[in-house]
């Protein structure tokens, strides 16, 4: 482990994988209950972990509505205003340049809300793609501690943390494991 590796502590498990399960269920049904799924509906996942959220909560909404759902992909990277942070230079990535968002109401999907600067990073890449009717943002996790003035209209569930602690998501798809874990920096 190098020095510049933050060392890190467990603190907890928050969600288990039928936990995950059940969230995403409810999260699935509180979006069919406000947008009516109505056909304008996509759901638009931030890389990484936001697009398997995406495509599960699009999955659950399509069972339910009977039909399916468009989804689509954002890469923010280059995007981010804070890249002076990161040691290496943006690669921009075009994921989905036939991703039309014109008209539609899109839920961005991410799977921690933290700062904000994401959320903004990613309205500036969906933006590229055309002009939404509405944007609105689901998470799996939000955990507060906003920079930015962004709000989740769904959430499937807020966990204050202190600045030390990191939520760490595990989807199967891109991790081989599902849970989400609370860890601390340890000095």
């Amino acid at each position: 482990m190098s020095d510049s590796t933050p060392r890190l502590r467990e603190k907890g498990r928050l969600l288990s994988a039928s936990e995950i399960e059940r969230t995403l269920v409810r999260l699935a049904h509180q979006i069919v209950e406000k947008t009516n799924a109505g056909e304008d509906l996509m759901l638009v996942g931030i890389k990484r972990r936001g697009v398997p959220l995406a495509n599960r909560l699009a999955a659950l909404i399509a069972a339910i509505e009977k039909r399916p759902i468009a989804t689509g992909v954002l890469d923010i990277q280059f995007y981010r205003d804070d890249l002076s942070t990161h040691d290496e230079r943006p690669i921009v990535r075009t994921v989905d340049p036939a991703m039309d968002v014109n008209g539609r109401d899109v839920i961005l999907c991410d799977d921690v809300l933290y700062t904000g600067r994401t959320v903004r990073a990613a309205l500036d890449a969906l933006f590229d793609h055309g002009r939404p009717r509405r944007v609105q943002l689901a998470v799996l996790i939000d955990r507060g501690h906003r920079e930015l003035p962004v709000e989740a209209t769904y959430v499937g569930r807020a966990v204050p943390t202190s600045s030390r602690e990191i939520i760490e998501v595990k989807f199967r798809e891109v991790d081989n494991d599902e849970q989400v874990l609370l860890v601390e920096r340890i000095d």
